[in-house]
């Protein structure tokens, strides 16, 4: 492991002791500070998790296009379901991959005063084909959460803020799993599964099939491969906590190339964010890391707020246009 490209952390010296928790913390805030990537062990993820949720995966993508077009995204007001190969872009480019997005199993919020950003809110799609695929993944969903809560409170105290910092302004998590499958390719160039983008919450937790390459992170310039590591997740901080840190913690361009055929590849990511309507206020840094803050990188088409609701709508009529224009018409004419 010597030569992979960024640093691998390990959750388990946590619960290890004071001095060794200490190190953990400090080695979290460097590599996220540095370099905005890194994998994490040690996790407590068993072996047979990990192949339960890629098994229950694999079957759904090996369902008939009759069952998943059944459950697909364009049916949703909250952007849930199935999107088929093609359906998704970034930087309004086509990523060339299909999925299913799953959210927090929540009522539809009918209240006609509530903020724009509600209209997320609602059930999830599930094929009829399939009823391991929910139980599999509220698994996969509440183990990812413990880990992520785990790692939030170590930032808090990387950071010289109370324990419970993200805790307080996170309300109820918004939290998204995508499980993603990237079909292999024939063309000599590569192509482009997902565009470059950085995320635009706060914590995302990445599980990928073993062996299979793809994701690529751009450090000091250049772009690096981030191939997966057995036992680990690919972890990376979005742009609201380089927000919350003012650049102290720097979310990072990332991208994905689909694999040359005949191979495909399975790509789960877990995106642990605060409730919609949950604001991240600015962390108050001691002297000494609020000198080293490089300030937030803006983009002026592409700004980053910081109640969460207005990143993920954002986010979700950019890259699924057709279900904005079918149900959220007076949005789009409303942001031009």
């Amino acid at each position: 492991m010597t030569d992979l490209n960024l640093p691998i952390l390990d959750l388990s010296q946590l619960d290890e002791g004071p001095e060794t928790a200490a190190r953990f913390r400090d080695d979290l805030a460097a590599a996220t500070r540095d370099v905005g990537f890194f994998y994490l062990v040690g996790t407590g993820v068993s072996p047979e998790l990990e192949e339960r949720v890629h098994r229950v995966s694999r079957a759904f993508f090996d369902l008939p296009e009759e069952d998943k077009l059944a459950i697909e995204n364009i049916t949703s007001p909250h952007f849930r379901g199935y999107t088929r190969v093609g359906g998704e872009r970034t930087q309004g480019k086509v990523d060339w991959r299909e999925q299913i997005d799953i959210g927090p199993e929540r009522e539809t919020v009918t209240d006609p005063e509530a903020a724009d950003f509600f209209r997320l809110q609602g059930p999830n799609l599930w094929p009829d084909a399939l009823p391991e695929l929910r139980e599999v993944v509220t698994e996969w969903h509440d183990k990812l959460t413990e880990i992520s809560r785990k790692l939030l409170r170590a930032w808090a105290l990387a950071l010289h803020a109370e324990e419970d910092y993200f805790d307080k302004h996170f309300g109820e998590p918004a939290t998204l799993i995508k499980i993603v499958r990237y079909p292999g390719v024939h063309t000599e160039e590569p192509q482009q599964g997902v565009g470059i983008h950085k995320d635009s919450g706060v914590l995302t937790l990445l599980w990928v099939q073993p062996e299979r390459g793809g994701l690529q992170v751009e450090r000091d310039g250049q772009w690096v491969d981030a191939p997966p590591v057995p036992g680990s997740f690919v972890v990376n901080i979005g742009e609201m906590l380089e927000y919350a840190t003012q650049g102290y913690l720097r979310a990072t361009n990332h991208r994905v190339f689909s694999p040359r055929a005949p191979r495909d590849r399975i790509s789960i990511p877990f995106f642990f964010n605060p409730a919609l309507d949950a604001r991240l206020p600015i962390l108050e840094l001691p002297a000494d890391l609020a000198a080293q803050a490089r300030g937030v990188e803006q983009d002026p088409s592409n700004p980053i707020h910081s109640l969460y609701g207005e990143n993920a709508l954002k986010s979700r009529l950019r890259a699924h246009p057709d279900v904005a224009e079918r149900w959220h018409a007076d949005l789009l004419t409303a942001r031009v």
